[in-house]
């Protein structure tokens, strides 16, 4: 038996965070395409990694319960690392809510009712949590602990009180941050494990190119040339702050967001950004 280590999302930012913490681990490796867990789980089999790949529908609870309890045929679940999800450009309203939003809730919370003690994890948001405009006390409080069943029924998430993808997006990666403060609090502590998110900005992923070349490219393209770093990032870099939150390094640290974008968010509400009417 081994500790075990679940991955969700077959992408850059999942496997760069694999890749540093999940050697002596068995790591299940679950996405909505097959083909796209395969071929991670094929590059880091290759790097003498023991990694599995299955089928897993980030959007469905039943899903989520089967990959879990595949991981647990090999051992304990020591570490979450969660990089599933859809992007402005790929969906509509609708489904954005019942994935990144509802679906890493129910993930969260299938979790922490298996996870070991000691155990940690990390989910991936995004800086556009950051910044969008604020939301009452009260929302906050709602994306943080209302029942994952009833998320979708609060009445601010209603698809037609929501402008766009783009604002379900940032409404669903506000209230990733908030489920972990939840959790943390809650689930997890119950549990003696810790989780916390990350809020990366621009990273060069296939996922993040293809951003690029759609409707909003110049948007990011011009974010990422005006932020103090003056590029976007790189999944390794990510991975820098993952292993200290999943490591004996980060014990401290639970229920928290990290935002990583290069300075972009700082630039838009008070830097160039500020100033471009593009922003």
């Amino acid at each position: 038996m081994k500790d075990v280590m679940i991955v969700t999302g077959a992408g850059q930012l999942s496997m760069a965070i694999a890749r540093r913490m999940g050697y002596e681990m068995k790591i299940v490796v679950g996405d909505k395409s097959r083909k796209n867990a395969d071929n991670i789980v094929g590059i880091m089999t290759n790097a003498g990694f023991d990694a599995e790949a299955m089928e897993m529908d980030l959007s469905d609870r039943t899903s989520i319960r089967t990959l879990i309890e595949k991981a647990q045929e090999y051992g304990e679940v020591k570490m979450l690392v969660n990089g599933a999800g859809l992007s402005p450009s790929q969906a509509s309203i609708e489904a954005i809510l019942k994935v990144d939003l509802y679906g890493t809730a129910v993930l969260l919370e299938e979790v922490g009712k298996v996870i070991a003690r000691g155990g940690t994890g990390v989910t991936i948001s995004s800086q556009s949590g950051h910044r969008m405009a604020q939301l009452t006390a009260e929302q906050d409080k709602a994306l943080a602990v209302t029942p994952t069943e009833e998320l979708l029924a609060l009445d601010f998430l209603q698809p037609d009180r929501i402008e766009n993808s783009l604002h379900a997006y940032q409404l669903s990666k506000r209230a990733n941050a908030k489920r972990v403060m939840g959790e943390a609090a809650g689930r997890w502590s119950d549990r003696g494990a810790r989780i916390n998110s990350i809020s990366p900005g621009i990273v060069v992923t296939p996922l993040a190119i293809d951003e690029f070349n759609g409707i909003r490219g110049d948007f990011y393209k011009n974010m990422f040339a005006k932020c103090p770093a003056g590029r976007p990032g790189t999944a390794d870099e990510i991975a820098n702050v993952a292993e200290l939150l999943l490591s004996p390094q980060g014990a401290f640290i639970t229920g928290a967001d990290f935002l990583i974008d290069g300075g972009a968010t700082a630039s838009y509400f008070y830097g160039k950004l500020s100033e471009d009417p593009r922003s």
